[in-house]
């Protein structure tokens, strides 16, 4: 699910997503579709990477574009609609994430973990032995939890810069801030995660 090497947000897109929004305020009922199937898979993609489950993903990009076609007229800028769709994606999922975390507390070994983005980790050491599983647990567990005390900024910027891939001028759009901003924030949160998990990784 990784994104195209090309920027997600240019002055032709916004152009475009500026026209298909004034459409559907006039009443043309097809433009918003035209907005969703521009942003589909990125809605779902950006989803994906931070709730780990392609059903979860799929119901909150879902539930994103639900929320833009209701605000649609109150959207300021139409040209940003693409930046804008995208926050309310990753707020819901970052939501959802922590709802998850406060309704599973103790349930892993009842439910499994496959389906798990704070345990995705996991079933890739199911094949080693006991010991070595448990490292893994550790691990992954360490990992999840100093992503979890990241600043959010710099967590998205983290995680969609290395892990998705995005322009590091698509982030600073999403996140409404400066270029320089953008690699401030994952030089930040790639330092603190060495800082907190130096001595886990460093083996």
């Amino acid at each position: 699910m990784t994104q195209p090497d090309r920027p997600l947000f240019t002055d032709d897109t916004g152009t475009r997503d500026a026209a298909w929004v004034q459409a559907a305020l006039s009443g043309d009922s097809d433009a918003f579709g035209r907005l969703v199937a521009a942003y589909q898979r990125v809605a779902v993609s950006t989803a994906y990477r931070l709730l780990g489950n392609s059903e979860d993903a799929a119901e909150t990009a879902q539930e994103a574009f639900l929320r833009a076609y209701r605000a649609l007229d109150r959207l300021k800028d139409p040209a940003r609609f693409g930046p804008w769709l995208l926050r309310t994606v990753t707020n819901l999922s970052l939501n959802a994430r922590r709802s998850r975390r406060r309704t599973t507390v103790g349930l892993d070994e009842e439910r499994g973990t496959e389906d798990s983005a704070e345990n995705r980790g996991v079933t890739a050491v199911t094949s080693m032995t006991p010991d070595r599983q448990a490292e893994g647990r550790e691990l992954q567990e360490a990992l999840d939890a100093a992503l979890e005390a990241l600043p959010e900024k710099q967590r998205l910027a983290l995680m969609l810069f290395t892990i998705e891939g995005w322009a590091q001028k698509d982030i600073a759009a999403l996140l409404e801030c400066s270029l320089e901003t953008v690699k401030w924030n994952v030089f930040q949160a790639r330092k603190k995660l060495r800082d907190r998990l130096g001595d886990m990784i460093a083996d």
